[in-house]
């Protein structure tokens, strides 16, 4: 059998069942409420219960209970299995020692910035920044408060998030200056 694919969402699903068995719906609220949807694309459900079944199919996780309560659907519970902890870990050691090409939208959009004009590039740039210095602001005001009742550990994501948006926003306001000042030459894209 091939080796388990690993994805962001399914590495959330079994990290969130070395806790506790749950259903599909309490995880995607975890991940909510603990901000990790920052981190964790959870906003399709349907992408959850997606994730779940190959786990399933996978071994890594397998169904705990299942109940019915009162006029409402069935309710699925699910925990790891042990070959879901040792993927677990092979996982976050891989995604945290191996640096991966990924494929953000901006860097994109700026390998394309010519099929603006000079003034519409600037002009985006500029309502980026002002975005990103409330992104910036936003995760202040979560490390503060986070730190004043969990312990580093539990927002070293954020804190992450944090040097990324500022170095980003440096780059942005630095490459508005240099557009301005003409350090580079404009030709739009034909």
């Amino acid at each position: 059998m091939p080796s388990p694919r690993r994805s962001v969402l399914a590495m959330a699903v079994l990290s969130m069942l070395t806790t506790e068995p749950m259903h599909p719906y309490r995880m995607q609220q975890l991940i909510k409420e603990w901000h990790k949807d920052d981190v964790v694309n959870v906003t399709q459900r349907n992408s959850m219960y997606q994730a779940i079944d190959r786990l399933v199919r996978e071994g890594l996780i397998e169904v705990h209970s299942t109940e019915r309560a009162e006029n409402r659907p069935e309710r699925t519970t699910y925990r790891i299995t042990p070959a879901g902890r040792a993927t677990l870990r092979e996982w976050l050691r891989a995604m945290v020692s191996t640096p991966t090409r990924e494929y953000p939208e901006f860097p994109a959009a700026l390998s394309f910035l010519p099929s603006l004009t000079e003034a519409e590039a600037v002009s985006a740039l500029q309502e980026r920044a002002v975005r990103l210095e409330e992104r910036l602001s936003d995760l202040d005001a979560e490390l503060r408060r986070g730190g004043t009742f969990l312990d580093r550990v539990f927002l070293i994501e954020s804190e992450f998030q944090r040097e990324v948006v500022a170095a980003e926003l440096h780059y942005v306001r630095g490459l508005v200056a240099d557009l301005r000042a003409r350090r580079i030459r404009w030709e739009s894209a034909p």
